[in-house]
């Protein structure tokens, strides 16, 4: 089983009440491809970037199984550049730079050799762009997995609102859900969002955990409470990665079974936090996320008794 993923590669500056980075490697499939690469060494990545990003990233992603033919190199350009700051509750930040560079001119092309992959996953980029995209697969994948935001909500409602009806499941954050479907309520969001087009609906809520929606099925998965958060940045994107790897490495694409790829990913998404940029996802071994995905078991493992 194979995991196609379209996103971003690109460069950061981030700054939190902990520290201060210049610039380091981020990006939504740099993430995703790092988290997923845990589970399955199938990977296919597309994206563009310019000639300064740098060949050991490049040969660390390639050594992890992933396939970097769908990789645009763009000569005598520049690769994305977003710098943000965090406030202190780490939940919202102010975005300071955003330089589009090379992805101003992303045009996504699906090579031969990534054709027949069973999996999909949409990384955060524009509508049309995730709509090319899955109009160029020659074989409709097991599932198609679409990340988008509140900005393309704003300046791109109508290709969002087509692109949700040819996708199996939409990852939003609560306030991203609230804006697309006009509804407060978070249940009548989803509820609103699933007849839009996707079978399934997760709903992030940050350190507040995650919820998954599938006709009138609710599971909701909690958030590891940390002691450190150093960097969020990223972690939305290492969630969906663990999400995904653990359906590919599984072959399953339940509900049942996605309750469990909920909590992998969100014990990807705290190793992520734990440092700048993807940096801790680099390290963490086989036995790290066996050891924390039983502390997700120990926080929600109780015995009731009726009286």
């Amino acid at each position: 089983m194979s995991l196609l993923v379209v996103g971003t590669m690109a460069f950061d500056a981030i700054e939190t009440p902990f520290g201060k980075t210049d610039k380091i490697i981020g990006g939504s499939a740099t993430y995703a491809a790092y988290a997923a690469s845990n589970f399955t060494h199938s990977i296919k990545q597309v994206s563009i970037v310019g000639e300064d990003f740098p060949e050991e990233e490049m040969k660390d992603l390639s050594d992890r199984g992933v396939e970097l033919e769908g990789v645009e190199v763009v000569k005598g350009k520049k690769s994305f550049f977003w710098s943000g700051k965090y406030h202190l509750d780490m939940n919202t930040r102010d975005t300071l730079v955003t330089d589009l560079n090379v992805l101003a001119d992303f045009n996504p092309v699906i090579p031969d050799s990534y054709q027949g992959a069973e999996f999909v996953m949409l990384g955060n980029v524009m509508p049309a762009l995730q709509k090319k995209v899955i109009e160029q697969l020659k074989e409709r994948p097991r599932l198609i997995v679409l990340d988008t935001m509140n900005f393309w909500m704003e300046t791109a409602m109508d290709d969002l609102k087509e692109v949700l009806t040819m996708v199996d499941l939409l990852l939003v954050n609560d306030s991203e859900a609230r804006q697309l479907a006009g509804e407060y309520s978070i249940v009548k969001a989803a509820r609103k969002i699933l007849s839009m087009g996707p079978k399934y609906l997760i709903i992030k809520k940050g350190e507040h955990g995650a919820l998954l929606f599938h006709e009138n099925n609710v599971f909701f998965a909690p958030a590891l409470p940390l002691e450190d958060v150093f960097d969020p940045t990223g972690a939305g994107d290492t969630f969906a990665g663990g999400f995904m790897g653990h359906l590919v490495k599984t072959k399953d694409v339940s509900f049942e079974n996605m309750k469990t790829a909920i909590i992998v990913g969100s014990a990807l998404a705290s190793f992520c936090v734990e440092k700048f940029g993807p940096e801790r996802l680099k390290e963490i071994t086989k036995q790290d996320i066996d050891t924390r995905l039983d502390e997700f078991v120990q926080l929600v493992n109780f015995d009731i008794k009726l009286v």
